[in-house]
């Protein structure tokens, strides 16, 4: 794990409580407020009992601390590494970003090294000039909630244009394609690729922001943790909100939560984990699953 959520939740949260501890008087309840707010709840029982413990000789009994000079967390040889092989997709220019001292960095991997086979292979234009400058515009649309104005054709050859607001942008990973989420206007979603342009709105044009009529599902299932299932799980379905639990030694129970016009493309995912998931609820989704299968098995691919 390189920068896993879980595993470095710990590491900052100590980190924030010795830079507290040598800028200020610590006590334990600031311990204590550090821990919530950069770990979870839980962990207030493991950290302050192992730091007034002096079990981690990083704080004395008092909370003070023998360090001088506040933490830093460098990053690690591994990290840079696996950076400038993100740094290496595409889809990372949509954003403008960059990450110096990585010129002499060999990356972790590169897209030679693994090929994927759940993946329609037109996705988006992602390297071309024109995608990014429409992606950049957009994402600045969102952020400063101002109205823009789109060209696009439709499936009957009608050019239209249309003034709308941008909520949201997706990524759909089967497709590997983006949605803009729009309100505003009489249509809800837009493929990126399909915005033959766009630009900001006349500021004059007032638009009201329409509530998104796309209705919100929750379907639940068990998941057998083998073969890093759980992981690839939660990786999967990172984007959506999500509940999980333990209900055995190696199971769990996952409830997601999605929009109804998304549906197909949850069901295609779920049934990507083949035996080690099995659907309980909401029996309608049951259904789906069945249905699918039984039309896999028709068509012979099974």
């Amino acid at each position: 794990m390189i920068f896993s959520e879980l595993y470095s939740a710990y590491y900052n949260a100590v980190s924030h409580i010795l830079d507290a501890a040598v800028k200020e008087n610590a006590t334990e309840q600031s311990v204590r407020e550090k821990v919530v707010e950069s770990a979870f709840s839980e962990s207030a029982l493991t950290i302050i009992s192992s730091l007034k413990n002096e079990k981690w000789q990083l704080l004395k009994k008092d909370f003070t601390t023998p360090l001088k000079h506040t933490p830093t967390m460098p990053l690690t040889n591994l990290q840079k590494q696996w950076l400038k092989a993100i740094l290496s997709d595409p889809r990372i220019r949509l954003f403008d970003m960059s990450i110096p001292g990585l010129d002499d960095v060999e990356p972790l991997f590169t897209p030679d090294d693994y090929k994927l086979y759940d993946k329609y292979s037109n996705g988006d234009p992602f390297e071309s000039e024109i995608y990014i400058k429409k992606f950049r515009l957009i994402l600045n649309a969102i952020k400063t909630k101002r109205p823009i104005v789109i060209v696009f054709t439709s499936r009957n050859g009608r050019q239209n244009r249309l003034s709308l607001i941008s909520e949201r942008l997706e990524y759909s990973e089967k497709d590997d394609k983006f949605r803009l989420i729009a309100a505003g206007c009489r249509f809800g979603q837009f493929n990126l690729a399909k915005i033959e342009s766009c630009d900001y709105c006349n500021v004059n044009k007032k638009l009201s922001p329409i509530p998104r009529s796309d209705e919100i599902c929750t379907v639940s299932f068990e998941l057998e943790n083998e073969r890093n299932a759980l992981e690839r799980a939660m990786l999967h379905f990172a984007h959506l909100e999500k509940q999980a639990e333990r209900i055995d030694k190696n199971k769990y129970r996952i409830t997601l939560k999605y929009y109804q016009s998304d549906e197909t493309e949850i069901l295609i995912r779920i049934l990507s984990f083949g035996p080690f998931i099995k659907v309980t609820e909401p029996e309608a989704f049951v259904q789906l699953i069945k249905e699918r299968l039984q039309s896999q098995k028709n068509c012979g691919l099974l």
